[in-house]
């Protein structure tokens, strides 16, 4: 299934379960973390996308237990990205599978270019992530 899935570059991060828990403005993305039982867990993931935002970002739980949000584009193939559960890194869901660590650079596979990241804050329960 696993290998199925990465030939259609078909993510396992989801959209959240509660479209109404983030909003976008201007400048930056505010993350309801209360309302997100996704990113309640090390590992746990979201992928944010629509609502006129100019790119795809997804939203990580680290296993650092910090919160960290990059373009959700693989610089190799413009694939979605997913963290790896049990470490610190991000991969690419195609069968290349470029691997990140969480500042955005390349670890290991065929992508030349680092992750573009965002800087993120954590401000009473929500998740803020800076698109600059």
């Amino acid at each position: 299934m696993d290998f199925i899935r990465r030939i259609f570059g078909i993510c396992k991060t989801k959209k959240p379960n509660d479209s109404g828990c983030w909003k976008y403005s201007k400048d930056k993305i505010e993350v309801e973390w209360a309302r997100v039982p996704e990113l309640r867990k090390p590992c746990g993931s979201i992928r944010l996308e629509g609502r006129e935002l100019v790119e795809r970002i997804l939203v990580i739980y680290g296993f650092d237990g910090q919160f960290h949000a990059f373009r959700n584009r693989c610089p190799h193939m413009g694939r979605r990205l997913d963290p790896i559960a049990g470490s610190a890194a991000v991969q690419c869901c195609s069968l290349f599978r470029s691997t990140f660590d969480y500042a955005g650079n390349v670890m290991s596979g065929p992508a030349k270019e680092s992750l573009r990241k965002h800087c993120v804050e954590t401000k009473k329960c929500k998740v803020i992530i800076w698109l600059e």
